[in-house]
C-alpha cells in the first residue's frame, strides 16, 4: 500500500539515489564493455580519443543506457532498485503509473538540477508537498511504501 499522506524527505531521496548510482555504474560499465571490447579486438581501435565518431557514439551509447535504467523502471513499476530498498515508489499526481514523457520529463530536469548544484533536490525542503524540481516538472510524486507491501 502506497502512504499518501506521507513523503519522503531529501535524505531517503539521497540514499536511494546513490544505491541505484551504484547499480547504473554498474551497468554502464557492463555496457561499455560490450560495445567496446568488440571494436577493440575485433577491429583494432583501442582508443577512442583517436576516433571522435566512436567516442561519441559510445558516450550516447552509455547515456541510453543509464538513463534506460530509470526510465524502465520508473514506468514499469515506479521503483527502481535504490528506491525499493528504501521504500520510494514514483507515481502520477493522480496515483497512476508513471508514463514515459513524465519519466523523461523527471530524468532531464533532475539531470539540470544535479547542474543547478543539487538546487533542485534541495526544493525539498521549501516545497510544502516535499517536492523536488523533477517532481513539479513531471507532474510526479515520490511517496513511501508500507513495510508489509514490499
Amino acid at each position: 500500500m502506497v502512504s499518501a499522506t506521507r513523503s519522503p524527505g531529501l535524505l531517503r531521496r539521497l540514499a536511494a539515489l546513490v544505491y541505484d548510482t551504484m547499480l547504473v555504474l554498474a551497468l554502464v560499465v557492463t555496457a561499455f564493455a560490450l560495445v567496446y571490447l568488440p571494436l577493440a579486438l575485433g577491429f583494432g581501435l583501442r582508443d577512442l580519443q583517436a576516433h571522435p565518431v566512436y567516442r561519441h557514439l559510445m558516450t550516447l551509447w552509455m547515456l541510453t543506457v543509464a538513463a534506460g535504467f530509470h526510465l524502465w523502471f520508473w514506468t514499469h513499476g515506479g521503483q527502481t532498485l535504490g528506491m525499493r530498498a528504501w521504500r520510494l515508489k514514483l507515481v502520477s499526481e493522480n496515483g497512476d503509473t508513471v508514463t514515459f514523457r513524465q519519466a523523461l520529463v523527471r530524468y532531464l530536469v533532475a539531470a539540470l538540477s544535479w547542474l543547478a548544484l543539487g538546487l533542485g533536490f534541495f526544493w525539498v525542503w521549501i516545497d510544502p508537498q516535499k517536492r523536488a524540481w523533477h517532481d513539479i516538472a513531471s507532474h510526479t510524486r515520490l511517496v513511501l511504501v508500507d513495510r508489509r507491501d514490499l
